[in-house]
């Protein structure tokens, strides 16, 4: 696994939760469904890997072949498992591309710098793998801002963008003492800091999800987890996020949940086709958490870009 971890523990225990992941993802069915025995034959899919352009191996994995294909990416320090709550859903009438971007799950991680940049270049290499004539790009929390970039790397190849709680504002003024406050923590005690950050992402509503996420993201690889933080919050510290989004000649829809609010107006300052899918009393992990709304929104967001 591409990983690092402190310790033995910590290593036997994150290897045996990958693998299970891993597992489940073959079979196409969130972790729920796997101790809901019954006797329905499991759909077998494939893992395939593609070579981003620096040479590093990318993890990802199909599901369905019928349909437009929607391409899902994760976010900071998580990777295709945090989509599994999805894959039943929409398995049968799209085809759907969970990616693991280099440095997350089992991709490669020898990179030195984990930019928005490098990252869209193993979007843009699955991409070309499955041979898709157009996709539709999905992503949650920093996978927003990977997207953005994939649209510039591949100019005709994407219908649309959707953001999954993110882009809640494309001008926030990041400073430098925010930046610094931010990120200290984590150079400090990576664990804990990473602990504290992921709380106050959530809302605490007694779901199981809540301390998975916490303890999951928690045992990142500290190199890649702090590289990959540097670079998607330096757009808002030079306004290049903003930018980043000028120009985009295809429609950007974020399914957001309501915990912190989303500033419709100054992205569409931005953005020139951008529109809001809330949902109240959710958090940053809505996927996981609710999926039984989160899916038809996201599938709104979907029929929203297609029509276009």
């Amino acid at each position: 696994m591409s990983r690092c971890y402190n310790n033995g523990e910590d290593m036997r225990r994150k290897s045996v939760l990958k693998l299970l992941t891993i597992m489940f993802l073959i079979l196409g069915i969130g972790f729920s469904a796997v101790f809901a025995q019954n006797d329905a034959q499991p759909n077998i899919e494939l893992i395939r890997t593609a070579t981003s352009a620096d040479g590093t191996v990318i993890n990802y994995y199909e599901h369905g072949q019928e349909g437009p294909v929607l391409v899902f990416v994760h976010g900071w320090s998580c990777d295709a498992s945090y989509w599994r709550e999805q894959v039943e859903y929409f398995k049968h009438k799209y085809h759907m591309v969970l990616i693991d971007l280099a440095g997350h799950g089992g991709s490669g991680s020898e990179r030195e710098n984990y930019t928005m940049e490098a990252f869209a270049q193993d979007v843009k290499a699955v991409v070309e793998s499955i041979r898709a004539e157009k996709v539709v790009l999905i992503g949650h929390s920093m996978g927003a801002l990977v997207g953005a970039h994939t649209v510039r790397l591949m100019p005709g190849k994407v219908m649309g963008l959707i953001a999954v709680d993110d882009l809640q504002n494309v001008e926030y003024p990041l400073g430098e003492e925010q930046f610094k406050e931010m990120t200290a923590p984590f150079k400090e005690d990576f664990k804990q800091g990473v602990r504290g950050f992921v709380t106050g992402m959530l809302r605490f509503d007694n779901s199981p999800v809540n301390e998975w996420v916490i303890s999951d993201m928690s045992l990142a690889d500290p190199k890649v987890a702090l590289s990959a933080i540097n670079g998607s919050l330096d757009g808002y510290l030079t306004g290049g996020v903003a930018k980043l989004f000028e120009g985009l000649d295809v429609p950007v829809v974020a399914v957001n949940a309501d915990l912190w609010p989303t500033d419709v107006e100054a992205n569409r300052r931005h953005i020139k086709d951008f529109e809001l899918l809330e949902l109240e009393g959710l958090d940053h992990f809505l996927m996981l958490k609710a999926p039984e709304r989160f899916n038809p929104a996201l599938e709104q967001a979907v029929k929203m870009i297609l029509k276009k």
